[in-house]
Parts: structure tokens; sequence; C-alpha cells
């Protein structure tokens, strides 16, 4: 018998197509059907099955044509939806955007289709990719594959602002897809639901084509079942673009061909800061196991300090909200999206109609905090002083990497929780993100790799984070803790 296609990863996808062991199309109509049959994940916006059978088709008479493939000829993916896609709905999960349809592609996604992927649909998020459990979307929360294996049956988040795609791969409908983080948005999605996902070096995928959230801080990046996948979605995704003034002009290493979980002779820190009150007690443990797996692959311990960490939250909420509230004040109903147009209304009225009824409740709190902060009375009290402190952070980091090559945490201070349980209290949501802000911040790689499950069955995420341009030492350490955590563990079907 067959495997069943839609258990294949990117690698084993690219490759079995290669080889004539399955065609392109039958991967094509089987991640279709699963797609098809998991509405109740509510994990995609917009399906794009001809899109996905189209890409197959070309990989399919290429290979019969004798042509070079691509790096990912045959493989469908997911893309989240804050990506334009030409001719295909983007909406940032907002009511503002709903059935705005681009005359454009995005760099990153152009360059997914150009290595040969095809596109299942469009990925559900937080709305304009502002949150950390997928319940700001304005189509619906996302909900995670897992459950507690406590009987309870209750919704779990499937983390943010990427949980259509954390979803999806976990759940098997898509082998990979594309992810943003902010501050913490591919990394604590995959952390909840035992995938990989790795936030590049900023400015190494183009943000050229994608909605945009905080400027600084927005980076995009792959989202897989394994290491590898991640390595070798991130070559397709990479590179420089012109059309990006923030892009690196740097050569895009081929991570996947390079990777070796060997860590003999390097150095791994970890950051006593890290260990926070209100941690979850099983995390550390995993935080401790993860430790003795990278001494097991040859790496020495050495303890670091990252003395600005406790400050980094709060700078990153009043960088990242300053920069929403500048970046959608484009969204005004003129142009493009959403137009509310009351009875009798003057432009202003238009603006603050289309505003009221296009924006969400997180995002209109992010706005009014950004627009505060950046006020005449408050800037220097509070944009210039965050601003201080992120060059501090990304100090704490230059100095902790004098001593050490990679950098091992927690990803998340807790497992998933249930929907509903953090939505009335948004400094609770906030604090998800406790360990994977400073690394946004500084602008380094950083990854989330599944460590294993927790005594209520549900995935931990260990996090590696590197040196500027260093994805190679941070896949590498990710490599060495997923041959150690032999994490095979999957979500019991129920949708």
């Amino acid at each position: 018998m067959m495997t069943n296609l839609t258990d294949l990863g990117v690698k084993a996808i690219r490759d079995g197509v290669a080889s004539g062991a399955f065609s392109a199309v039958e991967v094509a109509e089987a991640f279709n059907a699963n797609v098809a049959a998991a509405g109740a994940l509510n994990a995609f916006i917009v399906t794009t099955p001809d899109h996905a059978l189209a890409s197959a088709r070309l990989a399919d008479e290429a290979r019969a044509a004798g042509e070079p493939a691509g790096l990912l000829a045959g493989v469908p993916i997911g893309m989240k939806d804050l990506f334009a896609t030409k001719g295909v709905q983007t909406t940032a999960a907002s009511h503002i955007l709903e059935h705005f349809v681009p005359e454009y592609e995005s760099t990153v996604s152009q360059k997914l289709w150009d290595a040969g992927a095809g596109m299942l649909g469009k990925l559900n998020l937080d709305q304009f990719a502002m949150g950390s459990s997928n319940e700001t979307s304005y189509f619906g929360n996302v909900i995670s594959p897992w459950r507690r294996n406590d009987g309870s049956n209750a919704a779990l988040a499937p983390g943010g602002s990427s949980g259509g795609s954390s979803s999806a791969i976990a759940a098997r409908l898509c082998p990979a897809a594309t992810g943003t983080d902010t501050g913490g948005s591919i990394r604590q999605p995959a952390a909840f639901t035992g995938i990989s996902g790795i936030k590049p070096t900023y400015g190494r995928c183009s943000r050229w084509g994608i909605v945009a959230f905080a400027s600084s801080l927005d980076q995009a990046g792959p989202m897989a079942r394994s290491v590898e996948d991640c390595a070798i979605m991130l070559q397709a995704m990479a590179g420089f673009d012109p059309k990006d003034s923030t892009s690196l002009d740097m050569p895009v290493p081929d991570w996947g061909a390079n990777l070796s979980g060997d860590l003999t002779g390097k150095r791994v820190g970890i950051p006593r800061e890290y260990r926070m009150e209100g941690t979850d007690a099983e995390v550390l443990k995993s935080w401790d196991q993860g430790i003795a797996w990278l001494k097991d692959a040859g790496a020495t311990v050495v303890d670091i300090s990252l003395p600005h960490t406790k400050y980094a939250l709060p700078a990153y909420y009043i960088i990242a909200p300053a920069e929403a509230s500048s970046n959608l004040a484009r969204y005004d109903g003129v142009r493009y999206g959403l137009r509310d147009l009351p009875d009798g209304a003057g432009l202003q009225d238009m603006y603050a109609a289309t505003r009221a009824a296009g924006f969400g409740d997180e995002v209109k709190r992010r706005i009014l905090i950004g627009t505060y902060v950046l006020s005449a009375g408050f800037y220097d009290a509070y944009y210039t002083q965050a601003m201080k402190v992120r060059t501090l952070i990304a100090r704490d980091f230059a100095d902790a990497f004098t001593l050490c090559d990679v950098i091992l945490a927690p990803t998340t201070p807790t497992a998933a929780f249930a929907l509903g349980e953090k939505l009335d209290d948004p400094l609770a949501m906030y604090l998800n993100d406790v360990f994977s802000v400073p690394a946004s911040l500084a602008g380094l790689p950083a990854m989330s790799v599944p460590a294993g499950l927790n005594s209520q069955g549900l995935p931990l995420g260990l996090q590696i984070i590197g040196r500027e341009f260093d994805e190679q030492g941070v896949l590498n350490a990710g490599l060495a803790i997923e041959a150690r955590a032999g994490f095979v563990a999957r979500a019991g079907k129920w949708w």
C-alpha cells in the first residue's frame, strides 16, 4: 500500500515527485481533499484547489520533459493571508480588507511559486497579525487540532498570529506554510501545535507585498513539520529584493544541504533571566531536557545574562503599536477595501465610520496605544524610551554571543490554552510573547522545535536564538533537538 501522501513532508514530496514514485497531481488532490474536509478547524479563509492543481500539472509536465526541477517542485503549501496573492483575495483577516483582490504578488509568495510550489489556499490569522491565539480574526477563530487528554474537549488556541498555518500543518492539511513573526507569531504557534518554525534574521525575507503590522519587526518565515523542511522552504523564500529598503543584500545559503546535528565545539547559552515566575513547571523541565540533549550533541553549556529581558515586553508593546498606528492609517475607505459612508457624511465621518466598522477590538486597542505613545506630550516618555531599551536588548544579545554560539530557551511560558481563556485579559495574552519578543526586538534568527508532550498530552516547544545571519547555527541546533526528542506525536482526528 502506498504511504498516505498527506503524511509526507516537503522534502519527501519533492523527492517522490522527482523520482516518479507518485505524481504532483496526486499530491495536490490528496491535500485538497484534506483541506476540504477540515472546515471545523477554520484554518483557511479562502481555498485555492485549482492553483494547487495547476502548479502540480506544471511540475509533472516539467518532469516528463526532463527539465530541471525547482526546489519545491510538486509541493503544495498554505499561504498566510497576510501575503498579497495576485488575483486571490487578501484580507489580513480583517473586515476592512474583505473582498480586496491584489493586482500584484508579494515577493516571498512569487519566490515560492517560482520554486515550483502550489497554493492550497489563504490561511487564517489574527487580524493584521495582532494576537497570540487566533481569536481576533474577522473570519472566526482558528481551532487547534490538538485536545487535552483530560476528556474536556475544550477547543484550544493554535497560537497566533500564524494560527491558521500552525493548525493546518499539524492537521496534515499542508506539508508547510508561510508565517510572519513580529514578536513571536511563527514560533509561538509552532510550539502550541507541535511543529517547527523559524523567524530568520530581520531583512532575510522581503517584506514587499506583506500587509504591514510593525515594519521594523515584521519578518516572514517558514513553518513545517521538520527542521529540514523549514530549511528548504526558507531557502526558497529568502533573498535580496530591491523593492524592500530593509532587505539584506546577501547570498542565500543552501541551509538544507549544510544541516548538521553535530554540535561539537559549539557553546549554548542559557539565559538566567528566562527562568521567570509564572512559567509552567513542565516547560522548565522540558528546557532542562533540551539542555541535556544539546550536551549529548556535543555542545558545551554556558550560563549567560540578558539583563534587560524584563523590559522587552513593555518596550515591544510600545514600539509595535506605534508602528501599527502609523501603518494602519492607510485604511481610510478612500482607495480600496471597505468604505462605510453614512448619509450626509463628510470625509472625516467616512474615515471614522469605515475604521470603526472595519477594524476589530484588538486592532483598535493597538492603534489607540500606538497613537497615544506617538503623541506630542508622550513621545519622549514612551516611544523614545522604548527605542533606547531596544538598543540595550540588542546589546545584551551581542554581549552574550561573545560567550556562546546559540541560545536555548523555552518558546512559550505555557502549553496551548483554551479559546476564550485569556480573551478578556489583554495583559495575560501579551505575556505569551515573553520569551519570543526579545529576539524580535534584536532582529535575530530564532526557531521553535517540538520538544515533547506535557502531562495533558499537549506539545511543548524549545526555542533556539542565533546571532545575526546565522540561520545555519539555529537550524543545526534545532536538528540536534529534533533528533533526540523524536517527536512523532500527532493530534487525534476529531474534525
